[in-house]
C-alpha cells in the first residue's frame, strides 16, 4: 500500500519538475524535486522488498 502512495508522490514531484523547467524556476528547485522524486521511488522499491 505505501509502495502506491509512494509511486503516486514521486509522479507529482515529476510533474514539478516538468512544470518548474518550463516555468524557468531556479535550477535548485529542479533539482531538488527530482533528486526528492528519485528517492520516492527508491523508497518504493525497496517497500516491495520486505516480506
Amino acid at each position: 500500500m505505501w509502495s502506491l502512495i509512494l509511486m503516486g508522490l514521486a509522479g507529482l514531484l515529476i510533474g514539478g519538475v516538468v512544470s518548474f523547467h518550463r516555468q524557468q524556476m531556479p535550477r535548485a528547485l529542479t533539482i531538488s524535486f527530482g533528486v526528492l522524486a528519485v528517492l520516492a521511488l527508491l523508497a518504493a522499491y525497496l517497500l516491495t522488498l520486505t516480506p
